[in-house]
């Protein structure tokens, strides 16, 4: 007789920590929703997360310039490293590789010289991902590796999107106190938001962020407190030597972060096949989960851990400043059809249009000598 072995969903199993030990917070919560190796967001191989028929389309889905204007990029800073015999691209957080395939083949046709000496790594958690993004990269495979935790001499780190998926606290300023936003769940198994004291992982913590945002919330204003993105910089910070660290994301200063009149009720949402989710507790594990990353945070925390700052711009003037016409002009004159010309100018009305998808993110990139 063959024994059946029943698995317990996530929410069941949040529910079933919930009652034994009391409210979590979101930030556990969060965490679970998007990593539990099992029932996690990022971590399901039934779920199609990008592209069309998925929950999200990132700037390298939606448009092939994306990845060639940043292998522009990339080149660029391979000279300013002293052309090493040996340069490291490292992706943190690939994704479905459709960036690292852009990159490549970029380099490949474009930057021969530079692509010679590439070794593109890839860190990834996700096991579905990187089978995935293994399988995308075949052609390149003598150049690509997966991380192992090496320290990264002369090369780049990329991270598209990385920070704003990092799980986080939910904090606002009440009476003079600082209260935490926990999750419990009613009698009928509703996962509900519940206000209390801070948790001591964030009693300990919370002041060195404020620190770093340079100023207090609003009272009343909900704030996400992303304590992940210092940690992963401390972490950049001692494997990198002599390499660049670029990052890509939706994000915002302190100062819109925390004004009543922005984001009162902080930047929490979900995504689920391109549409926002209106209920964020409803079915964990089936949904994207994000929150606006602190920009002011990020370059604080950078600065202090020894990086240099190099560049900051919204994404579009970024794209605009690094050759992306040129690319643009490229591409379009070697397309075989008319349909696939439009196709790219199209693209790239979207990349740069000032209300265009990519003029909410921004690209900041440092450097650690």
């Amino acid at each position: 007789m063959i024994e059946t072995v029943s698995i317990v969903s996530l929410p069941e199993r949040l529910r079933e920590r919930i009652k034994r030990e009391g409210p979590i917070t979101f930030r556990d919560w969060m965490s679970a929703a998007l990593y539990d190796p099992e029932g996690g967001y990022y971590c399901r191989s039934d779920l199609q997360r990008w592209g069309r028929k998925g929950d999200y389309r990132t700037s390298p889905e939606r448009s092939s310039l994306f990845a060639a204007t940043f292998a522009r990029y990339f080149a660029r800073l391979y000279d300013q490293l002293g052309k090493p015999e040996a340069f490291r691209i490292v992706e943190s957080g690939a994704g479905g590789g459709h960036f690292a395939a852009g990159v490549l083949a970029n380099l490949r046709w474009n930057f021969p010289d530079v692509f010679a000496t590439t070794t593109y790594v890839v860190d990834e958690m996700s096991t579905p991902s990187r089978d995935l993004v293994r399988e995308r990269l075949q052609p390149f495979a003598s150049q690509v590796e997966f991380l192992d935790g090496q320290t990264f001499d002369q090369g780049v780190v990329f991270a598209n999107e990385l920070l704003d998926a990092f799980p986080v606290h939910r904090v606002v300023l009440r009476d003079g106190e600082y209260r935490e936003l926990f999750v419990t769940a009613n009698s009928q198994g509703q996962f509900q938001w519940l206000e209390q004291q801070l948790s001591p992982d964030l009693s300990e913590h919370l002041a060195g962020y404020l620190s770093l945002s340079g100023l207090t919330p609003s009272p009343g204003v909900v704030i996400e407190v992303n304590l992940e993105i210092e940690k992963w910089l401390r972490k950049m910070a001692s494997v990198l030597n002599r390499s660049f660290l670029v990052l890509v994301d939706y994000g915002a200063a302190a100062a819109q972060l925390f004004s009543d009149r922005a984001n009162p009720d902080g930047t929490l949402r979900g995504f689920r096949e391109h549409e926002f989710v209106a209920d964020l507790f409803a079915s964990p594990g089936e949904h994207d989960l994000t929150a606006t990353v602190n920009w002011t945070v990020v370059q604080s925390s950078a600065v202090r851990l020894g990086f240099e700052l190099v560049e900051f711009a919204r994404q579009d003037q970024f794209l605009l400043a690094n050759d992306f016409l040129d690319q643009l002009d490229s591409e379009t004159s070697l397309a075989a059809t008319e349909s696939e010309r439009l196709k790219l100018r199209n693209e790239a009305r979207e990349m740069i249009l000032p209300d265009g998808m990519a003029s909410g993110f921004q690209v900041m990139v440092l450097k650690k000598s």
